[in-house]
């Protein structure tokens, strides 16, 4: 009887940023250090009732029956691995990149299979040093249970995935001080500065200060409404007889559009950026109407090619 099966499952995959450099540098140190990691992560994976599925060179791959806990047992990882690189500082330091997925996999014995393992590799590739990113479906099921905040990061390209990967950074911290997982080498790293700190919150095996930082998205359109509102006076104040601020806030509105569909999770993306086209066709030809209205034939090109994108999308999408 064949033990091959199809299992929903939260796959764990990490490994460690630079590792070829760092063998190049110190071997001996470097195997020193990679084996105290492991050690430690294996132990934060069993706490969290996962299991260790393969490693490999510098990576680990693992699963988790509940999502909640693989998302704990990550922070509770990168911030134990902050400490233990208190002794390597520079470029000797050893930071993982972790990657979460919720998905169905092929279980063959004790190994898995499928584009489940294959986005977690992905997500994992795409993490800062020190990091952790995670796809829509893990922060589906932990947005609302865990005290962490979450940042965007659009869609990953992954083969053989339509439309991409939407996935999210994890802002964690540690003790010693906030981390920051912005961008850049500082990414996930002890000492980098957040908009904002909550008390400390307990993962499981150890503690994480949570970072919350403001959503990109509010940001964004602050921004613009200070722009726009700033167009309209200077408009007026400067009154000669034109608004000619409606084709600026027409600009201002577009891009406050495009952010929204482009962040949105929930969308078609491809009929989402079509509706966009049609909406600036119609806005310009209303704006510079001269008594006739020729988005008429641009409107019905944009129609024509949202129902082709809606009757060949995947199914569930």
């Amino acid at each position: 009887m064949s033990s091959t099966r199809r299992k929903l499952t939260t796959i764990f995959c990490a490994d460690v940023q630079d590792y070829s450099r760092l063998m190049g540098k110190d071997e001996e140190g470097t195997l020193a250090a990679l084996k105290r990691s492991r050690d430690a992560m294996a132990r934060l994976i069993e706490a969290h009732k996962g299991r260790v599925v393969n490693t490999w060179g510098d990576g680990v791959i693992a699963e988790f029956p509940s999502v909640v806990e693989a998302v704990r047992a990550a922070i509770d990882v990168q911030n134990e691995l902050a400490g233990l690189n208190a002794e390597r500082q520079g470029e000797a330091r050893m930071d993982y990149r972790i990657g979460l997925n919720l998905g169905d996999v092929i279980a063959d014995g004790d190994d898995l299979y499928g584009d489940g393992v294959n986005i977690a590799a992905r997500l994992q590739a795409s993490a800062p040093a020190g990091g952790i990113v995670i796809s829509s479906t893990v922060y589906d099921q932990v947005r609302n249970k865990l005290a962490v905040g979450f940042e965007f990061l659009g869609a990953l390209t992954v083969k053989n995935i339509d439309g991409g990967v939407p996935s999210y950074v994890v802002q964690i911290g540690t003790a010693e001080g906030a981390v920051s997982q912005k961008g850049g080498r500082d990414w996930g790293r002890p000492g980098a500065l957040p908009d904002r700190e909550t008390p400390a919150a307990e993962t499981g095996a150890g503690r994480a200060t949570i970072v919350r930082r403001a959503a990109p998205g509010r940001r964004l359109f602050g921004v613009l409404a200070v722009a726009a509102s700033a167009v309209v006076a200077i408009n007026l104040l400067s009154w000669e007889g034109t608004f000619w601020a409606r084709w600026p806030l027409f600009a201002l509105a577009l891009i406050a559009m495009l952010d929204c569909l482009w962040t949105s999770t929930r969308l078609d993306r491809g009929l989402a950026l079509l509706g966009a086209a049609g909406f600036a066709v119609l806005a310009v030809n209303l704006l510079s109407w001269e008594g006739r209205f020729w988005a008429v034939w641009p409107l019905l090109g944009i129609a024509v090619a949202a129902g082709l994108r809606w009757v060949t999308r995947r199914p569930g999408r």
